[in-house]
């Protein structure tokens, strides 16, 4: 532990400003007192201190024990109202955008992270038209095409009637029924793009205080460009153009999809004038799907300057050129035809074929291009050695797959009645065969899964066993407790589990991309759904084909339903809310670099309203700050450290605990906190002290070592419980904290006055006239 002591040796005003972590805090319990007032910021992201400290700089007596504590409290910015529940139907966006993050660090190979970018973009740009299919296929094929135009599930629909073929109405031509249809695949897309247009214009459209001219940042002492870390880059909160060329681009495949769906129902029907309006439509549709390609590969983010253009005329009309050729399609394909019926699926069920090979291309392709970046220097704690992007990126697609073909399959199996689609009691076809096969390895990865899941649960039990020891030498002094020692050991082994969730998510990912190809496979040779496929083979495996396809069609029917209904609760129970948010506040860390609907990141709030708080709080006070943050805060804190110019990191000490930096981001993210990114950091900050406990399951050890007479980074680990058994100071049995209440532990008010001592002694404070303009720039932080 360091030698201070808890009373600074050196005076002048000082700041703790306290971030709290993942599941969100109030003010109350961070500040420990019922009475805080809001400081700077609005309902959605705050500073606030305790009421009895609001002038405290003007009465630097009364606290000369400890530093004045601030806490920044950020928690709706992911978990606030209900509406953010439904975020959780967008899970596969939001964890394609994580795979762009986790590419290898490749310094001077600007070509192939260019080109990493632009693969995760284009399998990004898959699931949104994947997102639409899914949508055509339940309502212009199931809906529309099948059950409108077979009798037997048209006539006990009374919703349904008017569509209904043998009624003979205005309505009952196919192409006008899928024409109708057409509004819901074309409303969900509209909706996609008024919710990321909305956060855009709260998130991405903000430009971040910090964002100053060359000449200015030079003087302030900021280093030059190219030693600057990425995430001190002046626009890499600042995602304004970027998103915005995404968006459209997303916008705009998701109403071509729509539009290659009506446009491919009618062709083998169009003659003359018909045929050839049909055909200028489709090439048309060609241009426009060329164009959004041109947007998605053409340029990446621009992070190293504030980029403040706006996009080019071709990009940004790029939508609404779609959605009228959707409009004129729509008119094509409603036009009478002389003999068109409706018969067996639509036309066009491939494009699931396709676009799952598509994926898995682009996957095996990301892999390779991930392993080009990771030769040249291989850091062995970097997760599933490069591949951790490739990796999260077919997790993307499964999800994906498993809510397209979820609501495919429940929306069949409601039209049909107590029959199977795909059967012969069935007056449906049911969906693409595609999709039965894809259901049908649901069961088998599961079964999979066991054998990794016991594995880790035989190793933890081991772990425990061996980890006795090491509890009772950590306790000495001790009388040995079998059960307390268990217990203790016992935490540290599941602790212990977060590190072996890489080859977890290796499996899962290997075992889906092998699953899937062979899903693939199966449809396209047999042209059947598993059960009728294996029809004539041995009774057992026949059992099995058809075992597997009921229970994969219903997992996957459950699985989409499971999203619902945990977005619905979400919407209405606070508590629930916040654990999704518990979710979103690791996943949404990360700016939308590849997907455009994936949810906002909070960072591009969170780092610009801290860097700013301690830059006005510094420059008008001459103080010393310690930013002090838990668990996801400590990331929010390095980011936001990271930001600020040389000279307000000289007054700034930087305290974390409970900390993922290294453990989760520093392995799944090692271009922006790997090894060299962390010791850069420290050097950059005047002094840092990470504490964490090994019955932690998130937080962790930063790996940073003593260099340049500065000390290592890690404190000793903190003991947890702080006491084993009964003493005089701790009467009751004290609890196994695990990822909480470190400032209980008494060794942080220890470390932090260390922090305090050695920054430089507070500065004179500023003039009034000074003080009052720093006070004012300072209001942006209320965002």
């Amino acid at each position: 532990m360091s030698p201070a002591t808890p009373v600074p040796e050196r005076g002048g005003a000082a700041l703790e400003l306290l971030v709290h972590g993942v599941g969100g805090a109030t003010p109350q319990s961070m500040l420990d007192d019922p009475r805080t007032v809001r400081v700077t910021g609005d309902e959605t992201a705050a500073v606030h201190r305790r009421a009895e400290d609001l002038d405290a700089e003007d009465h630097p007596g009364r606290h000369t024990a400890r530093p004045v504590p601030e806490a920044y409290v950020w928690s709706n910015l992911t978990s606030g109202d209900g509406a953010r529940a439904l975020w959780l139907l967008l899970l596969p966006f939001m964890v394609a955008n994580l795979a762009h993050w986790m590419r290898p660090a490749a310094p001077g190979r600007p070509g192939l992270v260019r080109l990493y970018g632009v693969l995760v973009r284009l399998l990004a740009l898959s699931l949104t038209v994947l997102l639409t299919a899914a949508a055509c296929e339940v309502a212009l094929d199931l809906t529309a095409w099948q059950c409108a135009g077979t009798p037997a599930c048209a006539d006990g629909r009374a919703w349904l009637g008017f569509l209904a073929a043998d009624r003979g109405g205005w309505w009952s031509a196919p192409g006008r029924r899928l024409a109708l249809a057409a509004v819901v695949p074309a409303v969900l897309v509209g909706l996609l793009w008024y919710l990321s247009h909305r956060t855009w214009s709260a998130y991405e459209a903000q430009v971040p205080p910090t964002g100053e001219s060359t000449a200015t940042t030079e003087k302030a002492g900021v280093p030059p460009e190219g030693s600057r870390p990425a995430l001190g880059r002046p626009g890499f909160w600042y995602g304004r153009r970027h998103v915005a060329r995404l968006r459209a681009a997303h916008t705009a495949a998701g109403f071509l999809t729509v539009t290659a769906a009506l446009a491919a129902a009618p062709a083998r029907h169009d003659t003359g004038a018909l045929a050839a309006t049909g055909l200028a439509l489709r090439a048309a549709l060609l241009l426009c799907a060329a164009l959004v390609l041109w947007a998605i590969c053409g340029r990446g983010r621009s992070e190293r300057r504030l980029d403040r253009r706006v996009e080019s005329v071709v990009v940004t009309r790029l939508p609404a050129a779609s959605l009228g050729l959707l409009v004129l399609t729509a008119v094509h394909t409603a036009w009478a035809r002389p003999g068109w019926s409706s018969a067996g699926t639509l036309p066009g069920d491939a494009v699931f074929g396709v676009l799952t090979l598509a994926q898995g291309g682009l996957v095996v392709a990301l892999g390779a291009v991930a392993l080009l970046l990771q030769r040249p220097r291989r850091d062995p704690r970097t997760a599933l050695a490069g591949l951790g992007g490739p990796a999260t990126a077919m997790l993307a697609c499964a999800l994906g797959g498993v809510m397209s073909g979820g609501v495919a399959q429940r929306v069949a199996d409601w039209l049909d009645g107590p029959a199977t689609p795909g059967t012969a009691a069935s007056p449906l076809v049911g969906p693409p065969v595609l999709l039965s096969w894809q259901a049908s390895v649901l069961p088998v990865l599961l079964l999979l899964l066991l054998g990794p899941a016991a594995l880790l649960g035989v190793r933890t039990a081991l772990t425990a066993r061996r980890l006795r020891a090491a509890v009772e030498a950590d306790y000495a002094g001790e009388t040995p407790d079998p059960v307390r020692t268990g217990q203790i050991a016992a935490s540290r082994a599941r602790a212990s589990l977060t590190d072996s969730a890489p080859l977890l998510v290796g499996v899962v990912s290997g075992t889906a991309l092998l699953l899937g190809a062979a899903a693939v496979a199966g449809a396209w040779i047999s042209d059947e759904v598993p059960g009728r496929a294996f029809s004539g083979a041995h009774p057992a495996l026949a059992a099995l084909a058809t075992t597997t396809q009921a229970l994969g069609s219903w997992m996957t029917g459950f699985g989409f339903l499971l999203f619902v209904t945990w977005g619905r609760r979400a919407y209405r129970d606070a508590s629930a809310r916040r654990t999704i948010g518990i979710l979103w506040d690791v996943g949404t860390f990360w700016p939308r670099a590849a997907h455009p609907f994936a949810p906002p990141c909070y960072a591009e709030r969170a780092v610009p309203d801290l860097t700013w708080r301690m830059r006005s709080w510094t420059g008008r006070t001459g103080g010393r700050l310690v930013i002090s943050g838990h668990s996801q805060g400590s990331v929010l804190a390095a980011a936001a450290v990271w930001q600020l110019p040389a000279a307000t990191r000289a007054r700034v000490a930087l305290l974390t605990y409970g900390s993922p930096l290294e453990r989760l981001y520093g392995r799944w993210f090692p271009a922006y906190f790997g090894p060299d990114a962390l010791r850069g950091l420290h050097r950059a900050v005047r002094c840092w002290t990470n504490l964490h406990r090994a019955t932690d399951p998130i937080g962790g050890p930063v790996r940073v070592p003593a260099e340049e007479g500065r000390p290592a980074v890690d404190a000793p680990v903190l003991l947890d419980p702080v006491a084993y058994g009964r003493t005089r100071a701790h009467p009751l049995p004290e609890p196994v904290l695990g990822h909480s209440d470190y400032q209980a532990d008494p060794a942080f008010a220890a470390y932090r006055a260390g922090l305090l001592d050695r920054l430089l002694p507070a500065l004179p404070r500023q003039p009034a006239a000074d003080e009052a303009a720093d006070q004012g720039s300072s209001g942006r932080s209320s965002g």
